[in-house]
């Protein structure tokens, strides 16, 4: 699963240059980070200005100054001046140097400057010094982090800025300084960032690059260790949910950001448990399901548009968890999600395999205790797809393993339609890999497939016990071996290569 790594400023557009905003948005979306599962996706984020050319904003570009340099370009700021406003430019250019950063916050006045910049009246300077602010928020070093909490209260109060670019530059700020240590978030969260981050969300809605910083310095919050006892609640009882939910469907002309982040802050929710059928009950697991189905429609049909699967994840992940949470007894069984699932599960099967993963995921936790989605899934003749996945690795072919076994384990009906969709073969593909689960779970689904009806039986004669055959010849785990041979025994009696195999 990947975050952005980058953002670049989202101002109104007209619809002149609509699509040139699109291109430019893409190539520089292009550059995603592989990120830690669950609640460890903590990440800083480095908001990008359209003013300037790609070129500027490397930060292996900034060369590292000395504390003289550092301490000449802070008086040149404090001389004022019409230049005022452009000389913070050319430190904030100057801070993308990590060294530079250091040297900067230990120079005398540094941040006394910054913030005296940023509550002044000069709207340019304003925004100038926030960005300064937000170069050092990127830092690596911890306490760059914390020398910029002087800043605080001021990135708070300016989240109520007429200036959409100076209320998303101090949120990207702020998300960023979240992620340094439990002293930063603890002061925040006494100056109040929930009210102001849930105001921005409940009220911004005009301006989506605001939602989308908003969300994700949310989801920084939402992923720290003290998040059940300290902010959950407080996220909960600033009434913010609701918008978070409404922002899940994604604006056809913003793109897919303020959505990706929103559904990030939801993840982090559900994956707490706490209060998880609450937001059952607000709408979360209906939410995700029909945009899904939304999103599964659109790649159905071969529109995989940059972006599209960053939110499915997270949504994906939402559903899981949800329905492992208790949500499968309030769950509508629509088939179309099955499909959507399935249209995941092979359109990102090479380029991103966790996410064809994921589906399955979903999937199993569908069927694992509905019989309406196990019926589903053989009416609308989505077995055989699932079949052909089995030759894959990377977990893919034991979630489909476990999907089978769901609808195997509701009887002979469902067994001897498994056998017709081919199942059998597919099996004999799966019995003869090298690991010890797979072909574990795959007897367990022969196991049930042989139990159950005398026709399961006989297509396994049409095979001449080959599966459980190879079963015990190329696999050394001495129970997977007695299983097949215990199978053989009771269902296939004539074949005298038992003992020899299994002894």
């Amino acid at each position: 699963m990947w975050r952005l790594k980058t953002i670049r400023h989202k101002a109104s557009r007209s619809a002149n240059d609509l699509e040139e905003f699109k291109q430019k948005k893409r190539e520089f979306e292009k550059v995603l980070r592989q990120a830690r599962r669950d609640r460890e996706l903590t990440s800083k984020r480095l908001l990008q200005n359209e003013e300037e050319d790609e070129d500027s904003m490397e930060t292996s570009s900034a060369p590292h100054l000395s504390a003289e340099q550092v301490r000449e370009m802070i008086c040149g700021v404090l001389r004022g001046g019409e230049e005022k406003a452009s000389r913070l430019a050319s430190l904030r250019k100057a801070l993308r140097n990590p060294d530079t950063q250091l040297t900067f916050i230990k120079s005398e006045n540094s941040m006394h400057m910054l913030v005296g910049q940023l509550s002044g009246h000069n709207a340019q300077c304003q925004l100038e010094a926030a960005r300064c602010l937000h170069e050092l928020s990127h830092s690596p070093h911890p306490s760059v982090g914390q020398a910029c909490l002087s800043a605080g209260p001021y990135l708070l109060t300016y989240l109520s800025s007429q200036s959409p670019k100076l209320m998303e530059t101090c949120l990207y700020t702020l998300g960023n300084l979240c992620a340094d240590s439990s002293l930063v978030r603890e002061k925040l969260l006494a100056q109040g960032i929930i009210s102001g981050l849930a105001s921005c969300i409940q009220n911004q809605r005009y301006s989506l690059a605001v939602v989308e910083a908003a969300g994700f310095a949310l989801s920084q919050l939402l992923q720290a260790d003290e998040a059940t006892d300290k902010i959950i609640p407080a996220v909960e009882d600033s009434g913010v949910m609701l918008d978070l939910i409404s922002a899940l469907i994604p604006d056809h002309e913003f793109g897919f950001g303020p959505a990706i982040e929103c559904a990030w802050c939801l993840h982090y929710l559900v994956s707490s448990n706490v209060h998880n059928m609450v937001l059952v009950t607000q709408g979360v697991l209906s939410q995700c399901a029909a945009v899904l189905i939304t999103l599964g429609g659109t790649v159905a049909k071969g529109n995989l548009e940059d972006g599209m699967e960053l939110l499915i994840w997270p949504l994906l992940r939402c559903l899981g968890n949800l329905l492992v949470s208790g949500g499968c007894d309030v769950m509508p069984e629509d088939t179309r999600l099955l499909g959507a699932l399935c249209v995941f599960s092979q359109a990102y099967l090479q380029s991103h395999a966790g996410l064809s993963r994921e589906s399955l995921w979903v999937l199993n936790n569908l069927t694992a205790s509905s019989s309406g989605f196990c019926s589903a899934l053989l009416l609308l003749n989505l077995v055989p797809m699932l079949i052909n996945l089995l030759s894959f690795a990377k977990g893919i072919n034991l979630m489909v393993l476990r999907v089978l076994a769901n609808i195997a384990h509701y009887g002979p009906e469902y067994c001897v339609r498994l056998t017709q969709a081919g199942v059998l073969n597919g099996l004999c593909f799966t019995l003869k890999m090298a690991e010890p689960e797979v072909v574990t779970l795959s007897l367990e689904v022969l196991y049930m497939l042989v139990s159950s009806s005398p026709q399961v039986i006989e297509e396994l004669r049409r095979l001449n016990g080959v599966p459980l055959l190879e079963a015990i010849q190329y696999n050394s785990e001495a129970e997977q071996r007695v299983r097949a041979a215990y199978i053989l025994d009771n269902h296939f009696p004539s074949f005298c290569e038992v003992e020899s195999l299994s002894s």
